[in-house]
């Protein structure tokens, strides 16, 4: 591990422990292993539009169903970073069910990252630089409203994904992270205020969830992600 740091070292085997973690706990890692190895023929198979860093566009995404697999693995290496944070040093007065809790998501959304990137294989970007420095992550408060603010967005950007979506499998796969993403949400939000789980802030007045478009997302996602991010080939409908 060379020209590492000390922080880098910690998060890289953090992972590493977590990648061979019992069975029981990564039954999401041995199925995104099986998809992954299906859908990666077909991203084999799509054009690669533009994958490199271009100084003056970012990281391009690609087009069509590529390109939404790729917004998926940002939004996926973004969560996962996150709860990697949060589980490394846990913020002061956590109970021990919290601790339990917020460690099985970090392994879900650590799962969700390594499929999407297994499941794009050389279409995949490039790993993505974050930017935490607007939480305290020795905050309750701060940690879990940022949770929440992650989770919230990443349901309504698989929600607006869907209709972009045009390969019947990528869609299925997308459905089941997308329901994964809502417990996550659902959880954080009872954490914080018992009962929210399902306010007006997310379901609307016909119960149905929130739904963002990626440009809407990316938007959001802006300030904690310092990689520069090129979506302007992604589909629109």
């Amino acid at each position: 591990m060379e020209n590492l740091t000390k922080k880098d070292e910690q998060i890289i085997l953090q992972e590493q422990d977590i990648l061979s973690a019992p069975l029981q706990r990564r039954s999401f890692l041995r199925y995104a292993g099986a998809g992954a190895a299906g859908i990666a023929l077909l991203a084999a198979g799509c054009k690669k539009d533009g994958m490199m860093i271009d100084g003056s566009a970012g990281v391009n995404l690609g087009s069509g169903d590529v390109g939404i697999l790729n917004y998926a693995y940002a939004l996926e290496q973004l969560e996962a970073a996150f709860y990697i944070k949060v589980a490394s040093s846990f913020y002061s007065g956590i109970t021990e069910a919290e601790r339990s809790l917020l460690s099985d998501i970090r392994d879900h959304e650590i799962a969700h990252r390594e499929f999407f990137k297994n499941a794009l294989g050389s279409n995949a970007i490039p790993g993505l630089e974050v930017d935490f420095s607007m939480i305290n992550f020795s905050s309750r408060d701060s940690v879990l409203a940022t949770a929440k603010a992650f989770e919230d967005l990443g349901v309504s950007a698989y929600n607006g994904a869907g209709v972009l979506i045009k390969d019947a499998g990528y869609l299925t796969l997308a459905g089941k992270i997308v329901s994964v993403e809502a417990r996550h949400a659902a959880l954080i939000r009872d954490l914080i205020s018992n009962g929210t789980f399902a306010n007006s802030e997310v379901i609307d007045a016909n119960g149905l969830d929130k739904s963002r478009l990626p440009m809407e997302v990316l938007g959001i996602a802006a300030p904690f992600i310092k990689t520069k991010i090129n979506a302007n080939d992604l589909p629109k409908s």
